[in-house]
């Protein structure tokens, strides 16, 4: 390799890197949510990234980035921790039972299968609810929803500093990605974070970070078990491999048709799989293809030398970490409604004129955010799908895999029945 395709090479993972640096402190903020030692979650995130940006360029030598997945983690703190009453240390071993599941898929045929036999407007309506879910929470972060009087949600109280500097920041972070600034996403992280020091806004990890000063880096042994016969734990294996499969198989081919690299594919998947394994040793919700790798690859980057830099810099990363405890949820809350918003343009390949294929989809997207549950939204669009196509005359239109998985989460719920 030349010498100015090294230094092209350099720059981009180098401009990847900062444009994917705010999951450092978004996924740690998520992760957070669900009991786990906010600076374990910080460094658990930065091993993972690099780890998979290194593992990414070494074996498949693309230059695909490799960081936690946003709506991933919302359903592993959530839905997982949150709803289903795991600990996060049991949630972990979901995470490494779904990559290790996820690394088997792309060694066979099945991730076609699967990708062929769920429907395109249950993968749309997922992804739309996720995007649904991510804007519920950046808005009731940064104080703009709340608990109402009379009513479920109402507005936030705009006299409230954080309320304002939520807005503000909301603002900055949409001129900045629409303006198409480089490193938009971290730089309005940093702006926000300024504006709401300014307005007085007290940073919400400060106490977190604080209180786990003790806590190990290198802690992996949190793995726990308990748990592991129970359905609902296998439900939320099933769910969470779904999610994983469904995001990745796109965007790994999506960056490798813009790098012309297609031939490249089975490796990356490979990783993505084997990443996500071990980002549940790690420590964090798992790993995926970041969107923003086509940023890399328009900036020049075309070999795996583009996401090992990019692993680099994670690791370099380390020494910064007492700066993430200035970040409050208000300098955040302009990040979520941005990803959760570009996530919602999966609902223009929703057909509407197909009410067996839309009114599942739709309630899938409302009741995602609505029951604060990612798990219950996907049952209800899986389980409706069938039920509509068999009461249309549609049955053939139902595969056998979409069947399977709908049986899982109607038994799931008959567990429940008969436990309560």
């Amino acid at each position: 390799m030349k010498t100015s395709e090294i230094r092209r090479e350099v720059s981009a993972g180098t401009i990847g890197f900062f444009t994917v640096a705010y999951i450092i402190a978004v996924n740690s903020m998520i992760l957070a949510e669900s009991g786990m030692p906010y600076r374990f979650a910080v460094m658990a995130t930065i091993l993972s990234s690099a780890f998979g940006c290194i593992l990414m360029g070494f074996y498949a030598k693309s230059p695909i980035i490799v960081i936690p997945g946003m709506g991933i983690n919302a359903l592993f703190a959530y839905s997982f921790v949150g709803q289903m009453g795991m600990t996060w240390q049991t949630a972990l071993v979901c995470v490494v039972i779904s990559g290790l599941l996820m690394m088997t898929i792309s060694f066979t045929r099945l991730s076609a299968l699967l990708l062929q036999s769920i429907p395109s407007s249950l993968k749309s309506g997922l992804t739309a609810g996720l995007g649904m879910f991510l804007i519920f929470i950046g808005l009731e972060k940064g104080g703009l929803i709340e608990r109402g009087a009379q009513t479920l949600i109402s507005f936030g109280d705009l006299t409230n500093v954080t309320v304002i500097a939520s807005l503000i920041s909301i603002f900055v972070t949409m001129v900045l990605f629409i303006r198409g600034v480089k490193g938009n996403l971290l730089l309005s992280l940093v702006l926000g974070t300024i504006i709401s020091l300014l307005l007085g806004v007290r940073p919400e990890m400060s106490a977190q970070v604080s209180e786990s000063k003790q806590e190990s880096f290198f802690s992996f042994s949190h793995l726990s078990f308990a748990g592991i016969g129970e359905s609902i734990f296998w439900i939320a294996v099933l769910s969470l491999t779904l999610v994983i499969l469904f995001e990745n198989i796109g965007l790994v081919y999506s960056h490798l048709a813009k790098a012309n690299q297609t031939e490249k594919f089975s490796k990356s998947f490979r990783v993505i799989g084997l990443s996500a394994a071990f980002s549940g040793i790690f420590g964090t919700s798992p790993t995926v293809a970041a969107a923003e790798t086509q940023a890399v690859i328009v900036s020049g980057g075309k070999t795996g030398l583009t996401s090992i830099t990019t692993g680099i810099w994670f690791l370099v990363s380390i020494v910064a970490i007492p700066l993430l405890q200035w970040i409050p949820d208000s300098a955040i809350a302009g990040i979520f409604v941005l990803i959760g918003g570009l996530m919602l343009e999966e609902m223009k390949l929703i057909n509407p004129r197909d009410l067996t294929e839309s009114f599942p989809a739709y309630l899938m997207i409302a009741f995602i955010p609505f029951t604060n549950s990612i798990v219950d939204g996907m049952a209800i669009g899986f389980i409706l799908y069938p039920l509509l196509k068999i009461a249309a005359g549609k049955r053939k239109e139902i595969s056998f895999t979409l069947l399977v998985v709908a049986a899982l989460f109607v038994v799931n719920y008959l567990l429940k029945i008969h436990v309560v």
